[in-house]
């Protein structure tokens, strides 16, 4: 099944507000929340993906012939590609009644262990939803990444908790969650965190032995307070234009936040990424891993677990095709020069 071919099939299973459209570019639903849209008047998700398509490769074929290999060391975890499937946090609120919560990452999550790579979990209001997420992390042996929110300190206490008795290849928190409309004046509070409370939970998180991940950053500044607090790894992510209009698109500030954040920082992507190519861009700009979730809904929802295995392997040949027409035996290889411009 093509993703194409998935989405087609994910209509009349999907929505109201997901249209499953054969390409996952943010026009269709832009603005709609409750729903897979954005802030305001809607056009970061867009542009997100719009400025991947804006970005050129270098196609250079006057090389031996090789076998790409797509194999990538992510969070610790020898991956089969640098992508991994990102959390959602209700997907009936966002998506429709075919799948709640629990169904839905027990599906990615079993899905991205087969194909040997790593699913994220999401966290919201209810607090089910992550101890169940926690859960089934655990019973595939930590092969996930739990993302909690910015919560207030003591709910946030709890969910670490539940989040390490897990064992997982690492644990994040989307710091950006704050500016979520449907956690503004919420019980348990959400909110910004200082570089001194991100420090402490990334103390707690290696005493436990687990990698600790900040998902939302979006300026070099910020990736220096990340790096000085010790965290493992950031993401560059603006949720999908969830929490702020206006913003930049991701693969516009990802060349500079990996310059800022060094060797010592793990950087990872998502936003618009929606095919190998766009992978590839991604790590051409420097990017050690990939994110991409919006599409991996509409995978579930148009063929369930090996909808979304059938996405991954699509984004793996994606992958080594550019990896080949470029010159890059290896994720290792691919560099800036590959970028036209």
């Amino acid at each position: 099944m093509t993703y194409s071919e998935l989405a087609a099939a994910a209509r009349g299973n999907i929505g109201p507000h997901c249209r499953a459209c054969p390409v996952c570019d943010g026009r269709a639903c832009a603005g709609v929340m409750p729903g897979p849209g954005d802030k305001g008047v809607g056009r970061v998700a867009h542009r997100n993906w719009e400025a991947w398509q804006a970005l050129r490769v270098n196609m250079d074929t006057l090389h031996e012939t090789f076998s790409a290999d797509t194999r990538a060391t992510v969070l610790g975890r020898e991956l089969s590609l640098p992508v991994m499937v990102g959390p959602v946090g209700d997907v009936q609120r966002h998506y429709g009644e075919r799948y709640d919560t629990v169904g839905y990452n027990r599906c990615v999550l079993e899905a991205a262990a087969a194909e040997d790579t790593l699913a994220w979990t999401g966290d919201g209001l209810d607090a089910s939803i992550m101890t169940e997420a926690c859960g089934l992390v655990g019973s595939l042996g930590g092969a996930g990444v739990p993302t909690v929110k910015p919560w207030d300190d003591a709910t946030l206490s709890r969910k670490l908790n539940e989040a390490l008795s897990a064992r997982p290849a690492a644990v994040a928190m989307d710091i950006d969650a704050a500016g979520l409309p449907f956690l503004r004046g919420q019980q348990p509070p959400a909110g910004a965190k200082s570089a001194d409370q991100i420090a402490r939970v990334a103390a707690r998180c290696h005493d436990a032995g687990a990698r600790f991940v900040l998902k939302g950053v979006m300026t070099e500044r910020a990736a220096l307070r990340a790096a000085d607090a010790g965290v493992d790894a950031i993401v560059v992510s603006n949720h999908g234009g969830r929490v702020l209009d206006g913003t930049p698109a991701t693969a516009e500030v990802l060349a500079g936040i990996v310059d800022a954040a060094g060797e010592g920082v793990e950087v990872l992507v998502d936003g618009g990424i929606r095919s190998g190519l766009d992978v590839f861009r991604a790590l051409a700009l420097g990017a050690r891993g990939c994110l991409v979730c919006r599409p991996f809904v509409v995978a579930a929802f148009g063929g369930g677990e090996d909808g979304v295995r059938a996405y991954l392997r699509e984004l793996r040949s994606e992958l080594a095709d550019a990896m080949e027409m470029c010159g890059a035996s290896s994720v290792a290889r691919i560099s800036r020069e590959m970028l036209w411009g």
